[in-house]
């Protein structure tokens, strides 16, 4: 049977436009200098390591014996993982496995972006196919763009909708001294934003931002030996399906009753392992990998905080602000800092610290279950739940 896993240690650096005053490798010691110190330990009891960037973007092979300098993975067993957004999630959850296989007690997951020294569009656009994809597939925007046409076609949703969810990030961002993005937004200011491609403005997405973030998972046999609460894993599940930019809205129209099926079904699991049956009055805060404001809109109706079409009622009720019923990314989200290869890593952080009781301004009281999740590529999907408690038995 598995080991029962907990998060024991948490580092992030501040997220940041442009960091010249470090290489890559000095990036990623930062975070994982500061994981280690919250986990009380040093570089030599660290079992193994998981890194995870787009490697694509900063056009660097083998990122993880390049990254040695930095992550301390000197004669330490190393695997590397890139999964576009959801490579943070991924990496997460790689960390999960090597613990609770029993093979490692002890592993490092890290997760790193140097933005300011890629092109992300170019790299986006040169990952898919040639002939199908690339001609009409602008990059990310181009294609979070299609998602938000067809999201208000089929509920009559509104960009103003949409501008509640950028707003409640930005605001949450401010209680965040690591967020990239500061910036105290009205409704007005993102509606005024100019469009980068219809119906999403500048105001409705994601910066490109450097930074790292790393997070330190022990076996249920060592928790005990380490300063901080544990966070513990309580289910993962991905579902990473499609391959082409089309496949998403192919299969979302031929799938009978799914709105969308990566996130319904990754979901699906992970509340069946656990029990949640009503996500929005169960799951105390999440932490949701949301690239862009639509996305605040449509994701709550798959991860089933809300009827279908019922997203931009509950943004607007204040049911996902702090304060609110289930508070959604305290920490300000994607929206406010986007380190990629970080980005999904860095909700399981917030996570872990929101449970530790450990988010300082962004605390949400009393949280007992967290939610994260990782979203990219063609619309792949990470789904995590943590937990205040030790689950009660381990997962085969």
């Amino acid at each position: 049977m598995g080991k029962r896993v907990a998060v024991v240690g948490v580092g992030m650096t501040k997220q940041r436009s442009s960091r010249p005053d470090v290489n890559g490798q000095e990036l990623i010691n930062e975070a994982v200098r500061a994981a280690l110190e919250d986990a009380g330990i040093s570089r030599r009891d660290i079992d193994a390591v998981v890194i995870g960037n787009m490697d694509h973007f900063e056009g660097i092979n083998y990122v993880d014996t390049w990254s040695v300098d930095g992550s301390g993975a000197l004669m330490k067993p190393i695997m590397k993982l890139t999964t576009g957004g959801t490579t943070g999630t991924t990496v997460a959850m790689a960390a999960y496995y090597h613990v609770a296989s029993g093979l490692f007690d002890r592993v490092l997951a890290i997760g790193w972006e140097k933005n300011s020294e890629s092109d992300t569009t170019g790299a986006i656009i040169t990952a898919f196919d040639p002939f199908w994809d690339r001609p009409i597939f602008a990059g990310a925007v181009a294609g979070l763009a299609l998602e938000a046409t067809q999201y208000m076609h089929l509920t009559g949703a509104t960009e103003e909708d949409a501008a509640y969810v950028a707003v409640r990030e930005r605001r949450h961002a401010l209680n965040n001294p690591y967020a990239h993005l500061h910036i105290n937004l009205t409704i007005e200011d993102v509606m005024n934003s100019p469009y980068l491609s219809w119906p999403v403005k500048m105001g409705d997405m994601c910066p490109r931002t450097d930074g790292a973030c790393a997070v330190v998972f022990a076996s249920e046999d060592v928790v005990d030996e380490f300063p901080q609460r544990p966070a513990w894993i309580l289910a993962v599940a991905d579902r990473h399906l499609w391959a082409y930019t089309s496949d998403p809205y192919v299969n979302q129209a031929l799938e009978n009753g799914w709105w969308f099926p990566a996130l319904e079904w990754a979901a699906k699991e992970v509340y069946d392992k656990v029990g949640i049956k009503d996500p929005l009055k169960e799951i105390d805060v999440a932490e949701l990998y949301l690239p862009y404001s639509f996305a605040g809109l449509r994701y709550m109706e798959s991860l089933g905080f809300c009827e279908r079409g019922g997203g931009p009622a509950l943004v607007r009720s204040g049911a996902t602000d702090m304060g609110g019923e289930c508070p959604v990314n305290p920490s300000g989200g994607v929206m406010s800092s986007n380190a990629i290869g970080a980005t999904g890593l860095l909700r399981v952080a917030e996570c872990a610290l929101q449970i530790q009781g450990r988010a300082g301004d962004r605390q949400v009281p009393d949280v007992e279950i967290a939610l994260a999740t990782g979203f990219g590529g063609c619309f792949w999907s990470d789904v995590l739940l943590m937990g205040r408690e030790m689950p009660e038995r381990r997962r085969g």
